[in-house]
């Protein structure tokens, strides 16, 4: 089984294609950065039709046992989720609204402070505000997982000890392998795995090592070391795979609405585009690259399927149904 947590590629039938030529069984794509509850409810409309168009190729995926079912049909089922809370807007209720309509992640933070949580390029952070806390307890109830990628260090373990059901790190790489501040440091990766949760390993080239020179030896080896000390049940891949975007989305993704300025966050003035992938990983086809070079890295058959998607199909299984 092979799951990818975290895409936002410019989505086109060859990119459903590749999927499965990789072989990839399910995909959990970001269908919200800055939008509002309206332009997000616009966005799950355009995937509607992209299921209507392509139904040989993908599926909604809602609960873990669509996966099975697009592995069993040869399709890759799509799960949604959030890289701001935005699309709740100030309304707690419309947690239980977004849930429904197929929503399964929601980051609390995108790389600011928001209305429940601080993101990883504030200068101070505050943690879980009072309206995070009650929008965490919710997002418990009706099954819509807590993803802390883009937050602060005390939100995340604050996030993670608040939360009643495990949460999630969708897509990041360890601090001491590659310091950037998006990539997470031990404190938060220990708080996250102690309660359950799940870390999914990036290959965005501004979190790697060497960013896109980065090796494949030198990823695998990574994951193998962040496995000794935390448990290879708690890790998974969320790419972070940008496949085929303009450089103009990278702004987009930055800057939203709150700055008339570009903000250049982890790239450069000279080069405020999306970076090459390192070669090894292109696109949905180069799965099996992972696959192949975590098998020479000391884990065992067991461990390298639960990384490539049995973990998040465990994690799916327990998070994605409401508690009452």
């Amino acid at each position: 089984m092979r799951i990818d947590n975290l895409q936002y590629a410019n989505w086109s039938e060859k990119i459903f294609r590749q999927m499965r030529e990789g072989g990839v069984d399910a995909v959990h794509v970001t269908i919200a950065y800055h939008e509002t509850f309206r332009e997000t409810v616009l966005n799950f409309e355009q995937w509607n039709r992209w299921f209507e168009q392509y139904p040989d190729l993908i599926i909604k995926g809602q609960w873990a046992s669509d996966v099975d079912r697009a592995k069993a049909e040869g399709k890759t089922a799509i799960f949604f989720g959030f890289q701001n809370p935005s699309p709740i807007e100030d309304d707690i209720g419309l947690v239980e609204i977004v849930h429904t309509l197929g929503a399964r992640f929601m980051q609390l933070t995108y790389n600011n402070q928001s209305l429940l949580a601080t993101g990883c390029y504030e200068a101070e952070d505050t943690g879980i505000t009072r309206m995070g806390k009650q929008v965490i307890k919710e997002m418990n109830r009706v099954g819509l997982v807590v993803d802390m990628s883009h937050s602060a260090d005390r939100s995340t373990i604050e996030a993670a000890d608040i939360s009643e059901r495990p949460i999630a790190i969708t897509h990041a790489n360890p601090y001491d392998w590659s310091p950037a501040l998006r990539n997470k440091k031990d404190d938060v990766i220990r708080a996250v795995t102690e309660n359950g949760g799940m870390l999914g390993f990036s290959v965005y080239p501004h979190h790697l090592k060497d960013k896109s020179d980065c090796t494949l030896e030198s990823f695998c080896e990574m994951i193998a070391r962040t496995a000794e000390k935390f448990g290879p049940q708690h890790l998974g891949i969320g790419t972070d795979l940008c496949q085929d975007q303009p450089d103009s989305v990278v702004e987009w993704m930055r800057v939203g609405r709150w700055s008339k300025e570009i903000d250049y966050g982890e790239g450069s003035a000279a080069a405020p585009g999306f970076p090459p992938m390192p070669t090894w990983f292109n696109d949905n086809r180069d799965f099996g690259n992972i696959e192949a070079g975590l098998r020479t890295t000391g884990l065992n058959d067991a461990e390298v399927a639960g990384i490539m998607g049995d973990n998040w199909h465990r994690f799916y299984a327990e998070s994605f149904t409401p508690t009452n």
